[in-house]
């Protein structure tokens, strides 16, 4: 029989998915910020640099650098998770959030002058104020149930 990779200590591994974190700073050092396995926001640093940025380029700063800690720490954990196979929903997952490119806004009326954190092009849109296409259900909705429904694609993915 072929010798197979030795499958990882479960133990092991769940303390480095625990312990895993990844940092990113922007491009000017305005904002530095670390994030977990889960891409779950775990840190965030503001330097003096900020009091020269408007509310919108500190805003952009934050959700650049936080993208892209959110793809370094799908890297590290892909790496982590590679000896478990290469397939499935979890390294869809991780693949997606690999790649993620933040939406750029639609096209309206002509701005004022772009602040210099809009100049690259590329903006993040603000979905604060957009309502949902359809009311949630109303309720507490069963594994089973929510299961059975096959597969989502809701606007918040």
């Amino acid at each position: 029989m072929a010798d197979r990779p030795a499958k990882p200590d479960r133990e092991a591994l769940l303390a480095e998915l625990s312990a895993l974190s990844a940092t990113a700073t922007s491009a000017d050092g305005a904002v530095s910020l670390s994030v977990n396995t889960d891409g779950v926001l775990t840190r965030l640093r503001l330097s003096d640099a900020v009091s020269r940025m408007t509310p919108q380029e500190i805003a952009d700063a934050v959700l650049r650098t936080y993208v892209e800690a959110q793809r370094e720490s799908a890297k590290k954990t892909g790496q982590l998770l590679a000896p478990l196979g290469t397939t499935g929903y979890l390294m869809d997952r991780l693949r997606w959030r690999v790649q993620f490119e933040p939406e750029p806004p639609p096209v309206t009326a002509p701005a004022p002058a772009a602040p210099r954190a809009e100049q690259d092009g590329k903006l993040l849109r603000d979905r604060s104020a957009e309502a949902p296409a359809e009311a949630p259900p109303s309720g507490p909705v069963a594994d089973d149930d929510w299961y059975a429904g096959g597969m989502r694609f809701d606007k918040a993915w």
